[in-house]
């Protein structure tokens, strides 16, 4: 089945907007896991917009499944990363003024400077995955670049609303998937999907792993943040078995 990893930085968005203690991002992620989530995301930005260090590190005590870091390829963050040891770093194209993150990490620009970093989280027993555009040629530099896994950026799809250039936006992944795994990458998939447009995205059998976060903490506004979690699994189990 695929794996259903949680990104809670909305928790500390909302939590920052009055500066106080609450929502508390660590309490969100023991809820997600114990509603079957396989894994927390968590982006520790610069400029700490929503995820703080304390939130970081707290995370790394309390997890109990998977622990995914997002983070830029910045030298202050990548030194906290490798004193906390996540289980995964997934590097990411970061934006001062940007909302959320725009698209996928441009690694073929400068495959020796992330081969270097991959190589910093190996010897410290951590994996690396790059956030990247569906494409042959960042696919490839992943792989140069010694990543143990892509992140296929799905916004482009997530924002279509024409359904012949949506499909055609799937395949493309499904292809950069199938490629991807060939290369022996594991594979992921994430941003802007949610309880509409996942399900098409589970037809394509290379991914592993979903990164959603966004659209379930909104749900869980109204229903709750277990039943959120839980709906979303119970959709992506309910997908597979339409598409075998």
């Amino acid at each position: 089945m695929i794996a259903l990893n949680i990104n809670i930085d909305h928790i500390a968005t909302l939590r920052q907007a009055r500066g106080g203690i609450e929502p508390d991002p660590v309490i969100a992620a023991g809820i997600c896991e114990l509603a079957g989530a396989k894994g927390i995301v968590c982006h520790l930005r610069e400029d700490r917009r929503h995820a703080q260090d304390r939130d970081i590190r707290l995370l790394r005590e309390v997890i109990k499944t998977k622990m995914d870091m997002e983070m830029a390829a910045v030298e202050e963050i990548i030194k906290i990363a490798l004193d906390i040891k996540p289980e995964l770093v997934t590097i990411v194209p970061e934006k001062r003024m940007e909302l959320t993150t725009e698209g996928g990490l441009n690694v073929a620009d400068d495959i020796q400077k992330f081969k270097n970093l991959s190589e910093r989280f190996h010897e410290n027993g951590i994996e690396v995955s790059y956030f990247i555009e569906p494409t042959i040629k960042q696919i490839d530099a992943v792989c140069e670049a010694g990543g143990n896994m892509v992140e296929l950026h799905t916004g482009t799809y997530s924002d279509l609303l024409d359904r012949s250039e949506r499909h055609d936006e799937l395949i493309r992944l499904a292809d950069a998937a199938k490629y991807a795994h060939s290369l022996g990458l594991q594979i992921a998939a994430g941003h802007g999907l949610n309880y509409v447009n996942t399900s098409e995205i589970c037809r394509i059998p290379e991914i592993q792993e979903l990164s959603i976060g966004h659209s379930i903490i909104a749900k869980a506004v109204f229903s709750g943040l277990e039943s959120a979690v839980k709906e979303m699994i119970e959709l992506i189990k309910t997908a597979e078995l339409f598409y075998k």
